[in-house]
């Protein structure tokens, strides 16, 4: 991978359920965001080496909206999901326990518009909302 930046967050909850919270659309939808002014309408997913995952990302105003899709490059179910972006970087996704929590932890090859920490901050804040929605089921 190249320039990469890695987040993580802890979840107090078993893993075989984080993995199906993360990976199933009607899930997706419900915390793939990284602010309440936004949301994900909609949301596909392929779970597959090969597969293709789609998820639209609006702003709630209608002021703007993208897809954020890529292609799954590798899938070990419980363990970890590698997929390559659209626009070509590489994403590491891994799944481990530690105790009584669950630790997902992602690493993405940094894109060149926006800062490091900027890409950091809100692929965290998209994280910490999947603890928070993992935590309340």
């Amino acid at each position: 991978m190249k320039n990469t930046v890695t987040v993580y967050t802890a979840i107090s909850s078993d893993i075989n359920k984080v993995w199906d919270l993360w990976t199933l659309p009607e899930h997706i939808v419900k915390w793939n965001y990284a602010s309440e002014e936004w949301h994900t309408p909609r949301a596909e997913n392929d779970l597959r080496k090969g597969g293709k995952f789609t998820s639209r990302m609006e702003a709630k105003d209608g002021s703007f909206g993208f897809d954020f899709w890529g292609i799954y490059d590798e899938i070990e179910i419980y363990d970890h999901i590698f997929y390559t972006l659209g626009d070509e970087r590489k994403v590491k996704v891994t799944f481990s326990r530690n105790e009584d929590k669950t630790i997902v932890t992602e690493t993405f090859e940094s894109e060149s518009e926006n800062s490091p920490e900027l890409q950091k901050t809100g692929w965290q804040a998209i994280l910490d909302n999947f603890r928070n929605y993992a935590e309340s089921i």
